[in-house]
């Protein structure tokens, strides 16, 4: 069942392998697939190992509907977001460097960039620490999250969400971006932050107009 959806989400594990974003086994990656069914990589077992027989089939709360491995140890967290944000269809947690060391500082990640605002939002949050894999980490990821469509989570990573796999994906690139421009600028005196009316501005006309066209839709 859903052979070209597991493909996909296997596929995506190794980009997100090969892009830096993560390491070893760590960080997942799921895809709404209908309002009770969500896929979800399995816990412990390498990007470049998995093949679409190992992705999870979960129900809309986190309960196993068919694979052969246990599910990712965050699944709590991906279930979270879902239900917090209707629109999302992707999600996926990293542990990049960059947006890894301002998880770590317990800092926001500033709106510094166009890009950032136009797709996330406006600054990357970070939300208080829990332990990973916990319902009480999934709990402060979306309080911290809001309406936006990336967080951090303290000492540990980041999450992101998209209406696609590929969405998602290119918002953990540009958080990842945005956290390395942030660090590079604060050498330079400090970055200077988009007002909230323009971050606002460019958000609106990303989610009302050039998300449409970047998903062949407008």
């Amino acid at each position: 069942m859903y052979e070209k959806e597991r493909r996909a989400v296997a596929a995506m594990g190794r980009q997100l392998l090969a892009s830096g974003l993560t390491a070893g086994t760590w960080g997942n990656i799921s895809l709404k697939i209908s309002d009770d069914a969500i896929l979800i990589t399995p816990s412990g077992l390498g990007y470049d190992q998995q093949q679409p027989q190992d992705i999870v089939l979960l129900n809309s709360e986190g309960e196993m509907l068919e694979g052969k491995r246990l599910p990712s140890s965050e699944k709590a967290l991906h279930i979270a977001i879902y239900k917090a944000c209707p629109q999302a269809r992707a999600v996926i947690h990293t542990h990049g460097v960059y947006s890894g060391a301002f998880a770590a500082a317990h800092k926001k990640i500033p709106a510094l960039t166009e890009d950032l605002a136009q797709v996330i939002g406006g600054a990357v949050d970070c939300a208080v620490y829990a332990p990973p894999g916990t319902e009480e980490l999934a709990e402060a990821a979306v309080r911290a999250l809001g309406e936006r469509r990336a967080v951090l989570l303290s000492n540990h990573g980041a999450a992101v969400w998209g209406a696609s796999l590929e969405q998602a994906f290119m918002a953990a690139q540009l958080i990842e971006k945005a956290a390395h421009i942030a660090i590079l600028a604060e050498l330079l005196g400090g970055g200077k932050k988009l007002t909230a009316a323009q971050t606002k501005a460019m958000h609106i006309f990303y989610e009302e107009h050039y998300s449409k066209r970047q998903e062949g839709e407008e």
